[in-house]
């Protein structure tokens, strides 16, 4: 009977020594509190974002998950990208559209100066 209650005693002693190790008691260095992981490949400030950029992005982990302050910041970043290269691609399509209607509507650039307005360049004149 005494035996049992040596390996209780001791049981009890082990589990509260790793249990203190764990949680950080007795002055033990076992677990240190470590800052959080933070965002270790930016997307670049200087420069728009490329197809590399967001292949090499590496959100780091959280306990339930991905930080989401990272992952908000790096979609609130791609979102802005995004939004003005479709307003840079709009104005250059509004931009080649007027270009080509006034190509359209515009002179008639194979007409020589002495040609007459409904003359057209290789017509023959039959007068």
């Amino acid at each position: 009977m005494r035996v049992f209650w040596f390996l209780l005693l001791t049981m009890v002693v082990v589990v509260a020594a790793v249990t203190l190790a764990v949680v950080g008691g007795g002055g033990s260095a076992v677990l240190q509190d470590v800052p959080p992981e933070r965002l270790t490949d930016p997307l670049p400030a200087t420069r728009p974002v490329g197809r590399a950029d967001v292949e090499a992005l590496r959100l780091p982990m959280a306990v339930r998950g991905y930080r989401m302050v990272d992952v908000d910041e790096a979609l609130d970043r791609l979102g802005a990208e995004l939004a003005e290269r479709d307003a840079r691609i709009a104005e250059l399509e509004s931009a080649l559209a007027g270009a080509q209607a006034t190509a359209v509507n515009g002179p008639d650039l194979l007409k020589r100066p002495d040609q007459e307005p409904g003359e057209h360049p290789g017509e023959e004149d039959e007068r």
